[in-house]
C-alpha cells in the first residue's frame, strides 16, 4: 500500500496572537484525506492556530509547512497561492448577501484566476453537486435553510481543489440533526483524499464521527485518544 503524504506538519511551533503567547512547543502533522479535530476551551488557541496556519496571523517560532508551503516567512505575495491549496470553513458563513449562490461561487473562482466561463460553470456544478445542492444555484442566501448556506460555503472552499481544508466551528450554528448531516458530508469529503482539520466545541461529534483529536489546553497542544463530555455543573 502506499505510503499517505504528509500535507500539514508542525515542528516545535509558537502560536501568537499580537504579542500575547497562545501556545507553544507546537508539533503535529496531519495526513493526505485524514480528518482531525482540534478541541480545547475558548481562548486555548484553536482559532489563532488556524489563522496561523492560512497566514492569517504570522508565524515567529519553529516550523510549518501546510500544503507544501512554508508558513513562517511567507511573504505577502505568496499568501494567496497559500490560500489556493487551501479550504477554509467558518462558523458564520460570511456568504455575499447581494448575488445568488452561482454568483457566490463564481466570484471566488473569478478572484482566484479562473477565466474560462465554461470551466468556472462545470467546477460550480460539480462542487454543488458534490454537497447536494445542484438545483440550488439560482437561490439567494437568505432563500436557503442554515444547514443549505453552510453547505454552500463548503462548495466554496472545496471549488479550488483544496489539498486542505481548515473548519472553524463549522457547526456552531447549527441544530444538532443538521450539524451531523454536514459531519456526514465533511467525512465523505476526507475520505475522498482531501485532508480536514476542524475546530470544535460539540465533543459529542468525537464520538459520533470518530477522527483524531488534538487538544489544546494550558498552552500546549496534544494528541489524545478519547475527551470526556464537559459536565453540566
Amino acid at each position: 500500500m502506499t505510503e499517505k503524504k504528509t500535507v500539514v506538519a508542525a515542528n516545535g511551533v509558537s502560536i501568537f496572537q499580537g504579542n500575547n503567547l497562545i501556545m507553544d512547543e507546537v508539533s503535529f502533522s496531519i495526513l493526505h484525506g485524514e480528518f482531525a479535530y482540534l478541541i480545547g476551551k475558548t481562548g486555548s488557541g484553536k482559532s489563532s492556530l488556524l489563522k496561523t496556519m492560512y497566514a492569517a496571523l504570522a508565524l515567529r517560532e519553529g516550523e510549518m509547512k501546510v500544503a507544501d508551503v512554508a508558513i513562517r516567512g511567507i511573504t505577502k505575495d505568496q499568501v494567496p497561492g497559500l490560500r489556493r491549496r487551501l479550504g477554509i470553513i467558518f462558523q458564520d458563513f460570511q456568504l455575499l448577501t447581494d448575488r445568488n449562490v452561482f454568483d457566490n461561487l463564481q466570484f471566488v473562482l473569478k478572484a482566484t484566476g479562473w477565466k474560462d466561463n465554461d470551466q468556472i460553470r462545470g467546477r460550480i456544478k460539480e462542487v454543488l453537486e458534490l454537497v447536494g445542492l445542484a438545483t440550488k444555484d439560482y437561490k439567494w442566501p437568505h432563500e436557503l435553510s442554515g444547514g443549505e448556506q453552510q453547505r454552500v460555503v463548503i462548495a466554496r472552499a472545496l471549488l479550488n481543489h483544496p489539498e486542505v481544508v481548515l473548519a472553524d466551528e463549522p457547526t456552531g450554528n447549527l441544530d444538532p440533526d443538521l450539524t451531523d448531516e454536514i459531519m456526514g458530508l465533511l467525512h465523505s469529503i476526507a475520505e475522498k483524499g482531501t485532508t480536514i482539520l476542524m475546530a470544535t466545541h460539540d465533543y459529542r461529534l468525537l464520538n459520533q464521527f470518530k477522527a483524531t483529536i488534538y487538544l489544546c489546553e494550558n498552552g500546549k497542544m496534544r494528541q489524545v485518544d478519547s475527551v470526556a463530555m464537559p459536565g453540566n455543573g
